[in-house]
């Protein structure tokens, strides 16, 4: 049985082994690779390792290798290797552009042995670019180790091109598709907006806002821009009742200028955005990103973001953030580009500069141009733009997803169809909160020259869900609003998010990523620093909530639930997560030099009357040690334990019981 067994899972093995494609993944040697003083990583003998980056479409691409010179009369060669070393029977070559120069393929065994496999006996074809698929009578009676490619460059005129070298145990031809996002329908509907938004010149780049009402865009060359070479300006529309989108605008002074001006993204609660370039005083604009944050009064000056080592040679750039703030994703030309425009990161630091831009990896990256970055809500899906994966034309969109908290690794890019991208440049996909709608821009089917288009989104290329949070701030006393930070922290990582309220301005908006469990504090001077958590560790939908947070002014006599103070199960074990919560207590009493505090412990009516009053009793006595032990002078903190006596909620339910456990922070003397 056990011999059976084995011989199954060896014949099963062999199968998917037969089956599978093996991409090069090693230059071996190569006789010669494109390069000129403009180029860094394009047409280089790297660029045929991998799966097509052009094919099915054909053209000459910097994602494939290109010998030094045109029509050489001296062969040209290039040998790479596998992650395999196996028996083959088909080797299959894309060769995107000036098809038909390859005369010979050659293998070479594991004591690398040259064999020939094929020789061209066919005089060139009219075609562009193809996959050339040799298969072979029987596989080889070797276990190949590298192949070789012979060329003959003179054999069509101009530059020749090879994409990717496959290997396969299958006689089936290798085929090169395009990675399509799983599960797409079989059409997507994509409406383009009409003429309260797009006009008979160019509306680009859109970005729509967290709650999906506000759609702000580029128009360029248009007759009402600033200016008398009508350079791009930021317009923007409101959705109406009727679901329909209003009028466009110009947004005002001093968003808009007379040179290039573009909205590259919005914060969720829509009082900060982010423009392309930087606003110099005197009405001129240098290389760089800006941000401007909205008043009582309107939009304030562009302030440049400072980014460590701005060094970027690319005439143009895009740029998004994430939702908390924290992470800028731009595309340009910097350290260690892959090739042409490509994405990268930079993170803010603790003086509020920015760091210096790092390449976000290959996986994303080619050595063609990537652009227009959208990062979703959920802070871990990204839409972009790219000439250097498999498409359907001009540049595609594609959705990858961030796989750890390095920002570095992501999944491979998928291209989100044939129903939205067409041969035509399409780009700048922008998707609210909600999900429901995504926005871009297009050529095809255009009023004018470029217009904007939205689609319902697929779910296979849905962002995660996010809870939006809203509300305000108000004095507990006198039920006024207040101005305050509001600090959101996941439980256990050093990600936070931080706003300030203001009540001249609305609203504080937060978008939060489901399944995720948060601290929510705010804080103003002369009041007690609220502090609650939030579990959305069994949301899976999007999600409003509405949580207005009341403040406790430090006055004798006012008091508050130290809702983040946390206890091992029915002991007085102080868990780690609760020290927050204690250290902010202990910066309220050292800038409150007199003030003088009770602490009063709550538990529920579960189990031992007597139990309970002592444990409530030494669980506020712990707390009173950790203060002490942060230089809180001790007879400054008076504790009472009251045990199950003064319940807030019913004792019917769990849901209800938590409320009754709990510490109370009274403020005795000012």
């Amino acid at each position: 049985m056990r011999i059976f067994a084995f011989l199954l899972f060896f014949l099963i093995s062999y199968i998917t082994t037969a089956q599978k494609t093996f991409w090069a993944s090693k230059v071996v040697a190569f006789s010669s690779e494109y390069s000129d003083a403009k180029t860094t990583k394009e047409n280089r003998a790297t660029q045929a390792l991998g799966k097509p980056s052009k094919l099915p479409m054909v053209g000459t691409s910097p994602c494939a290798w290109q010998p030094l010179t045109q029509d050489n009369p001296q062969e040209e060669f290039l040998i790479v290797s596998f992650d395999t070393l196996m028996s083959i029977q088909q080797v299959a070559i894309a060769e995107n552009y000036g098809q038909g120069c390859i005369v010979r393929v050659e293998a070479f065994d594991e004591q690398d042995n040259l064999k020939l496999l094929w020789t061209n006996k066919t005089a060139p074809s009219s075609e562009t670019g193809k996959m050339l698929n040799l298969v072979l009578t029987k596989p080889t009676s070797y276990r190949v180790r590298s192949i070789k490619l012979v060329l003959n460059t003179a054999r069509v005129k101009g530059w020749n091109q090879i994409d990717a070298i496959g290997i396969s145990q299958s006689t089936t031809p290798i085929k090169a598709s395009v990675n399509l996002a799983k599960n797409l329908p079989q059409q997507i509907i994509k409406e383009n907006l009409g003429q309260n938004v797009n006009s008979l010149y160019r509306e680009i780049a859109p970005v729509i806002s967290p709650d999906g009402k506000t759609l702000y865009f580029t128009r360029w060359e248009h007759p009402e821009n600033l200016g008398k070479d009508k350079n791009q300006d930021v317009w923007y529309s409101e959705l109406q009742k009727d679901n329909k989108w209003g009028m466009a605008r110009s947004m005002p002074a001093p968003i808009n200028n007379t040179e290039h001006n573009a909205l590259c993204a919005i914060s969720p609660d829509g009082k900060t955005i982010l423009l392309n370039n930087v606003y110099l005083k005197d009405g001129g604009m240098a290389n760089g990103v800006s941000i401007a944050k909205k008043s009582e009064k309107g939009w304030n000056f562009p302030e440049a973001l400072s980014i460590k080592n701005f060094k970027n040679k690319s005439e143009f750039s895009e740029y998004s953030f994430s939702a908390n703030g924290r992470v800028l994703i731009l595309t340009g030309q910097f350290k260690e580009t892959q090739g042409g425009k490509d994405i990268y990161l930079s993170f803010l630091q603790a003086d509020g500069k920015w760091s210096e831009p790092v390449n976000a990896g290959k996986t994303i990256n080619t050595a063609d141009d990537e652009s227009s970055p959208f990062l979703a809500a959920d802070g871990t899906t990204l839409y972009f733009s790219s000439y250097g994966f498999s498409g359907y034309g001009s540049s595609d969109i594609f959705v990858t997803r961030r796989l750890d908290d390095t920002w570095l690794k992501w999944s491979e890019p998928e291209n989100v169809g044939s129903s939205i991208n067409t041969s035509e440049w399409d780009g700048y996909f922008s998707i609210s909160a909600l999900s429901d709608f995504a926005y871009y821009s297009s050529r095809e089917n255009a009023i004018g020259q470029e217009d904007i288009f939205k689609f319902k989104v697929p779910e296979s290329i849905k962002p995660n869900a996010v809870v939006q949070l809203t509300g305000s701030v108000f004095n507990i006393v006198t039920n006024k609003p207040v101005k305050a930070k509001i600090t959101l922290q996941t439980m256990n990582t050093a990600d936070t998010v931080c706003v300030t309220f203001d009540p001249e301005t609305g609203d504080y908006k937060l978008m939060l990523p489901v399944q995720k469990t948060y601290t929510l504090t705010a804080s103003q001077k002369g009041f007690l620093t609220f502090s609650e958590t939030l579990d959305f560790s069994k949301e899976n939908t999007f999600k409003e909530i509405k949580k207005n947070i009341y403040l406790v002014p430090i006055e004798a006599g006012q008091r508050m639930t130290l809702n983040s103070v946390f206890f091992e199960q029915s002991k007085y074990d102080i868990l780690p997560n609760s020290y927050p919560e204690l250290d902010r207590i202990v910066a309220v009493m050292k800038e409150n030099a007199t003030m003088e505090i009770m602490l009063e412990g709550h538990t529920d009516n579960q189990g031992d009357w007597n139990a309970n009053l002592t444990l409530s009793k030494q669980r506020v006595e712990e707390v009173k040690k950790y203060l002490a032990s942060k230089g809180v002078d001790m007879r400054r903190i008076q504790t009472q334990g009251y045990g199950s006596t003064r319940p807030v909620s019913s004792n019917n339910s769990e849901e209800k019981r938590k409320f009754n456990r709990r510490v109370e922070f009274m403020i005795i003397k000012n």
